[in-house]
């Protein structure tokens, strides 16, 4: 099949969802090489994803662009094969397994913090914000922490672990805010040094640890935006290990990216380039995972607060941009910009959620109204 049956197909199957190629409208695309056509219907997002990174195409909004693709189903109607291959290889192997876990600090979190000072607001929470009563980043990620410690009921004095804790920006809130005894763990070396270094003073002990190493007995514990990369083969061991450290009365506070269905890996272009060996769970391996073992008090899903919070990431990029090709090169800024927007684009459209999820070893006694 040559060239010209590729582009035909795959205008037509563009045009249902809107999108024309060349067209006026910002989520229209401009094709510079004619072999676009055949990557992108025989590799699916992976070719999606490279071609854009090797600048065979352009498009004003990129977000746009995936929210109209995925709202019309599109991404099911390329070729599959990519995506079942990694689907394989994750029912086949541990690829979240101990072993394998620092390759994501290693492949994402550690390579730069100047790029992430620049992308993230001033406690470099890098996981979305609460825009409840928020018009900026920074308020919005205050009304995040704010919202997770209410839903925890945290007190002063009480012993608190993070599960994956990042730049330390939620430990230190923790700490500052509500008077807490925090133990944060990260398997980024870059992450943990920084977190040791802006939560010094502070009653925050900082491990580069990984979950199934940890020890303690604490009152509460959470984890926000790591569960993403724990695995399905991992999910019942994480909510031993969560209830094993949690105090018979204590709570425990799930904050992740969620998906529609049960999957077994992420899709091709996001394991190589952005997140190694991750996956989205969905809310049956969640349950499934926890049964047995806690009990689900509150579930709030609000997914297009991830919107808002990637276009301002996106924004600060954009403001920087010209820094962050002479450090990481162009083609880095195109595949930042590219993982930005298409997540946008996919959170509007709901294709993917964002998730808290509150739960107790044994039940909250009495009545109280789960915090908004």
């Amino acid at each position: 099949m040559g060239d010209s049956y590729f582009r035909y197909h795959l205008q037509h199957l563009l045009a249902t969802a809107g999108v024309t190629i060349d067209g006026p409208e910002p989520w229209d695309i401009s094709i510079h090489d004619k072999r676009f056509y055949r990557r992108v219907l025989t590799e699916g997002h992976l070719g999606v994803g490279e071609s854009y990174m090797d600048g065979w195409w352009d498009c004003p909004s990129l977000d746009e662009f995936f929210y109209m693709v995925l709202r019309a189903g599109l991404e099911e109607k390329v070729s599959g094969v990519p995506r079942m291959l990694n689907a394989l290889a994750g029912r086949l192997v541990n690829l979240q397994g101990i072993h394998r876990a620092r390759k994501v600090g290693k492949a994402h979190y550690d390579i730069g913090n100047d790029l992430y000072r620049i992308m993230l607001d001033r406690r470099m929470m890098y996981s979305c914000g609460y825009w409840h009563n928020a018009e900026t980043l920074e308020e919005a990620q205050e009304q995040k922490l704010r919202l997770v410690f209410s839903k925890l009921q945290l007190e002063a004095g009480m012993k608190v672990l993070d599960i994956g804790c990042g730049w330390g920006g939620a430990a230190r809130f923790a700490a500052e805010e509500y008077g807490a005894e925090v133990t944060g763990i990260t398997i980024s070396k870059e992450q943990a040094h920084w977190a040791e270094a802006h939560c010094k003073g502070q009653a925050v002990n900082i491990r580069l640890e990984d979950y199934r190493k940890t020890s303690g007995k604490y009152d509460r514990i959470y984890s926000i935006g790591m569960f993403e990369h724990v695995g399905y083969k991992n999910y019942r061991r994480f909510f031993r290990t969560v209830r094993q450290h949690l105090n018979a009365d204590g709570l425990f506070l799930l904050h992740t990216i969620g998906s529609n269905r049960s999957d077994t890996n992420t899709d091709p272009w996001t394991t190589r380039y952005i997140f190694p060996n991750s996956m989205l769970p969905s809310a049956r391996q969640i349950t499934a995972a926890a049964e047995g073992l806690m009990v689900l008090e509150d579930w709030h899903s609000f997914g297009h607060d991830y919107f808002h919070t990637l276009k301002a990431w996106h924004a600060n990029v954009e403001k920087n941009s010209d820094y962050i090709e002479k450090h990481y090169g162009k083609r880095f800024m195109r595949m930042w910009r590219y993982y930005l927007l298409s997540s946008a684009g996919s959170f509007r459209g709901r294709n993917v959620q964002l998730w808290q999820i509150l739960f107790s070893p044994k039940g909250i006694e009495g009545s109280w109204r789960v915090p908004r």
